[in-house]
């Protein structure tokens, strides 16, 4: 099991009864504002087949509440940097996004402070102490290989850089994509620092075919065959396997004989600063982090519930178990990559010659 086992994970689907939970939030101006929220949010929750977690919960949210939820999906850095161009006409009301650009948006003051009911069912090391967001799912970075094609995946960085991947293999851009800049965090984990996680990332990109704004892109490709190696995240990947049974998940380990390892990569929310729907926002988040929600997030989402108090025994839950089983997890210097993540990610530039 990882080092650092995540909470267990939820229960199967429940019946929606939360006319007690999405609490009414706001001023008497508030409640006349549209029935509606704007949701930008980073890719892998949603599903092109429309039996994903958010589906599900945009869904009854809308028939709990009337609220309807509009929806504009990106890459994680591409979501906080639209929310920034638009500041002085603010249209997104909530933002999910993964670290570390939950924590960018945030230093941008892009986001305000609240804290959904249930939200201390949320461990400290999931949520913003300042109550600026909150996990929703939780969540950990992988890489995906074409199980058709592979017998095995590679089972360290090094095998990555081998000749038959060339052309074959893909990681979305760090810097605009989540996940892509998980990979890069993982490369300064693994090698010990910069210096020999931009040698190595330089070595890599002779097989790499070249950017991808969003890694969601990716899963298809992979299942495919058109790539052999891809990232991505858990949640992401074993959601899609039922429409894209050839992928199969994995975790590089950083040297031949070491353990393989990985690291929580949450999908975080928050209230957006000056949201023009603030109220219905505030319903919302109380939605997401409520129990009978959280309790869906295995079973339908394929994800980890973010709530310390929900219990999984559905066969969602013991497959994401077994798919984190011999895994250590490291918790990143989430302060020092907000502090540096453009020095990384110039040096990234540099390196690769991106």
């Amino acid at each position: 099991m990882p080092s650092r086992p995540h909470r267990p994970l939820a229960a199967g689907a429940a019946v929606l009864a939360l006319a007690g939970s999405v609490t009414a939030c706001g001023t008497p101006a508030d409640d006349a504002q549209a029935k509606e929220i704007t949701v930008y949010s980073a890719d892998g929750l949603k599903s092109e087949q429309g039996d994903g977690f958010y589906d599900k919960v945009f869904k009854d949210f809308e028939k709990q509440t009337g609220i309807k939820v509009n929806y504009v999906e990106s890459g994680s850095g591409a979501a906080v940097q639209r929310l920034a161009r638009e500041r002085a006409n603010t249209k997104a009301d909530v933002l999910v996004t993964l670290p570390p650009f939950i924590q960018q948006a945030d230093d941008k003051g892009l986001l305000d402070i609240y804290r959904p009911h249930g939200s201390e069912q949320v461990a400290a090391a999931d949520k913003d102490p300042n109550g600026k967001w909150v996990s929703i799912v939780n969540n950990y970075f992988c890489f995906i290989y074409n199980k058709k094609e592979l017998q095995q995946p590679p089972a360290t960085w090094q095998d990555l850089a081998d000749h038959r991947f060339a052309g074959k293999l893909q990681y979305s851009t760090p810097g605009v994509a989540g996940d892509g800049t998980a990979v890069l965090i993982k490369a300064l984990h693994d090698f010990g620092g910069q210096g020999p996680a931009m040698d190595f990332l330089k070595k890599l990109q002779a097989n790499n075919v070249g950017p991808s704004s969003s890694t969601g892109q990716l899963a298809p490709k992979t299942d495919k065959g058109e790539l052999l190696i891809a990232n991505g995240d858990v949640q992401m990947n074993y959601a899609n396997m039922k429409s894209m049974p050839h992928q199969g998940i994995f975790f590089p380990a950083p040297r031949p004989g070491a353990r393989p390892t990985t690291f929580a990569l949450p999908y975080a929310a928050g209230l957006v600063k000056d949201a023009p729907h603030a109220a219905n926002a505030r319903k919302f988040l109380d939605y997401l982090i409520s129990k009978p929600v959280q309790q869906q997030v295995s079973a339908v989402g394929g994800g980890f519930t973010s709530r310390k108090d929900v219990k999984a025994t559905d066969p969602n839950a013991a497959a994401l178990a077994k798919i984190m089983n011999g895994v250590d997890v490291f918790e990143p210097n989430w302060n020092d990559i907000d502090k540096n993540l453009d020095t990384y990610i110039n040096a990234w530039k540099t390196a690769t010659g991106s």
